[in-house]
Formats: structure tokens, sequence, C-alpha cells
């Protein structure tokens, strides 16, 4: 039995959601007063947030990139991919191979209607929306059916999400990771991440402001050694798990994380 928050249809601008935060420190424009003023508080004790969230997203861009092209993965499942930006997974995927298929899920209904509208006249790609950790509703959901064959390698995504779930020892995320890659098939990957910080302040500071902010609808910043143990079983794809801005970069030059209050913490691994 999975537990999980309720899923909304309505869009509540008064009550910042991570989507939305994630969006307004982006550039996006999908995102509302509430949004905006729980980044400025968090920003206050953590300044490095937005310049995360843009490594983050390169990070991704890198990883969808890599696993097109030197891996022949053609299939993406994208939990909790947030509202549709600037080269978003389909786009990079389909930038290799314009036959790649993705499916994005996230549980905030603005994700829903953005990403509807985005997507509309792209068969192969396709948004639900459902909380991340209902497993069986996503994986046999209709529109995942029809453009994901499990028989097959397939990426599944976690990018910068997990954070966004609480402990448990049925839907926590070392659960939540063992029961999606139970349903892969081998030669497919797993890539996960979240913010992590060595501090415990910094953890305790942000957890408590988020899962306040939220209204509840938050996990907490974990340590790296949390991330770590989510990829047992795996064969971790070199640099191994790193500070994202320092996984596979570009170029020498390429943007990096300079402070360390907190970081993007995670990697890509292999099912075996």
């Amino acid at each position: 039995m999975q537990s999980g928050r309720q899923v909304s249809t309505s869009i509540d601008a008064t009550v910042p959601t991570a989507a939305r935060m994630y969006d307004h420190y982006l550039g996006g424009k999908d995102n509302y007063a509430a949004d905006r003023a729980a980044c400025e508080e968090l920003d206050r004790v953590v300044p490095s947030t937005r310049a995360l969230a843009l490594n983050n997203r390169r990070f991704l861009q890198r990883v969808v990139r890599t696993l097109t092209q030197d891996h022949g993965i053609r299939q993406f499942l994208d939990h909790g991919s947030g509202l549709p930006t600037q080269d978003n997974v389909h786009q990079v995927a389909q930038r290799v191979d314009p036959t790649a298929h993705v499916m994005y899920v996230d549980i905030d209904p603005m994700v829903l209607v953005h990403g509807r509208a985005l997507l509309e006249q792209d068969e192969r790609t396709a948004v639900i929306q459902a909380d991340m950790r209902h497993t069986e509703e996503i994986f046999s959901h209709a529109e995942t059916r029809r453009l994901i064959d499990f028989s097959q390698p397939v990426a599944v995504l976690f990018n910068s999400v997990m954070h966004c779930i609480p402990d448990s020892e049925t839907d926590g995320p070392p659960a939540l990771v063992r029961r999606v890659a139970e349903r892969l098939a081998p030669g497919s990957f797993m890539v996960l991440c979240q913010l992590v910080s060595e501090d415990p302040e910094v953890r305790d500071f942000v957890t408590g402001f988020m899962d306040q902010a939220t209204q509840g609808n938050w996990g907490r910043v974990r340590r790296q050694s949390d991330v770590a143990a989510w990829f047992e079983g795996m064969e971790i794809l070199e640099p191994g798990l790193v500070e994202v801005s320092t996984w596979r970069p570009d170029s020498e030059v390429a943007p990096r994380q300079l402070t360390q209050e907190w970081i993007e913490f995670g990697g890509v691994g292999r099912i075996r």
C-alpha cells in the first residue's frame, strides 16, 4: 500500500511549491508572489540556491545527452519533472534521435496544464499528474504504457526531487528506488540526485523552512551517505557520485558550484 499526499487538480497561488520555486530560480515566469517570497527568504540563509538550480538543470541536460548518445537510451521516465523550461528532457533526447520517447510525471497541477499545452503536438512525449511514490499508478497509466516499453532499457529520472519525499520504510527514497529498479530491464539507468549538506544547521533550517512554506509537501535535506546508499547493486557511471556541476562538464570553464553550504549530489546508475 503506497501512501502519499492527495493529488489536487486546483492551483493554490498562496502556497509555494518546489516546482514553481525551481521555475523562478531558472528565470521562468510560471510562478507566483508566494513562490518568489519563499525563494527570497531561502536565499538569506543559503544564497547559492539560484546557482545550484541552474547547475542542476545543466547536469540533467548532460545526463540525457550522454544516455542518448553513448548508451542508446530512447525512453525516459522523468519523475517530478517540474514546469517546462528551455531544453527539456524530450528536446535534448530528440535532438540526438527524434524518435525518443519521454514520459513526464509531476504532482503539481500547474505542471500538467503547462506541460500538456507544450506537448500536445508531440506524440512521443506526454505528461501525467501523479505522486512520484505511486509507482504502480505511474507504470500502469495508459500514457506510460503507450510511450514506454519496460521490456527494453529505459532511463528513470529522479532529478533534484528526492528531498521532496519524507522518510518512510514503505515510500521513502530507498524503498521507492528499489521498487522502481525491480521493474526495469537490465541495461536501464537510474538518475538520482538531491540536495545534501554536511552541516546539520543548514539541513535543519532548510528542511524546516521548506516543510512550513509548502505546508508539508517536503521531505528533508540529507547527507551524501544517504544518497550513496540508494545506488546499492547498481553500476555507477564515471565520475561516480559527485556534486552535479562536476559530472562530465562540457568544458573546463563550465559553471561550477562555488559554495558548499549545500549542494546537489548524485549520479547515474546502471541496472545490472
